[in-house]
């Protein structure tokens, strides 16, 4: 059987980290961008040079490694300075995705990758299947100011600099819903994993 490689995609706090971890527990092959993202400007690395020289050492950690929180903050507040560092960061993550793709070993039925940016980068075309991940535009919200401690605006400013969730679900080969609790989306994700087994 040839491998299917999928891409797993949504807005922020829609539920693809849990979700890719339910298709890997299942048997899938997984990656996730982000981690990539983290590796691409880890100590050391061309492309955390090129963020400092870009933003300034200010960015920098005492131990030299990047802090993301701050520069996360500027970059959702400056939509030219997001530019520049996607710029950086974007071409190096899709590599070593393609990387990790091309590795997998031999027999591997479904390969997904959770990519949260797919449809921003214009990277949708180079998989098989494009899975998205999603939930209300108020469930986000909650999640961003109660899990991950974000203010009102901040947590707005973070869902205003991805598309819109509609316009994900309506170029989605598979929607898995989140908004209805781990039960029916682990249901969701098992049912998801099927189809991707049966070619469909």
């Amino acid at each position: 059987m040839t491998m299917r490689r999928a891409a797993l995609t949504g807005g922020i706090a829609t539920g693809k980290s849990y979700c890719l971890a339910r298709f890997a527990s299942l048997g899938a092959h997984v990656v996730d961008a982000d981690h990539l993202a983290r590796e691409a400007v880890a100590p050391g690395t061309v492309g955390l040079a090129r963020v400092v020289e870009r933003f300034g050492p200010e960015f920098l950690l005492p131990d030299g490694s990047l802090d993301r929180p701050a520069l996360g903050r500027l970059v959702f507040a400056d939509r030219t300075a997001r530019a520049d560092l996607e710029a950086i960061i974007h071409p190096e993550v899709y590599r070593r995705i393609g990387e990790w793709f091309a590795n997998r070993p031999a027999g591997t039925q479904i390969a997904i990758a959770d990519i949260p940016l797919l449809f921003e980068t214009g990277h949708q075309h180079d998989f098989e299947l494009v899975i998205v991940c999603a939930c209300s535009r108020a469930e986000q919200l909650r999640r961003l100011t109660t899990r991950d401690g974000l203010s009102e605006a901040a947590a707005r400013a973070r869902l205003d600099a991805q598309w819109p969730i509609e316009e994900k679900i309506e170029r989605a080969h598979l929607v898995i819903r989140t908004d209805a609790g781990f039960a029916e989306t682990d249901r969701a994700v098992a049912a998801a994993y099927e189809r991707l087994r049966a070619g469909a």
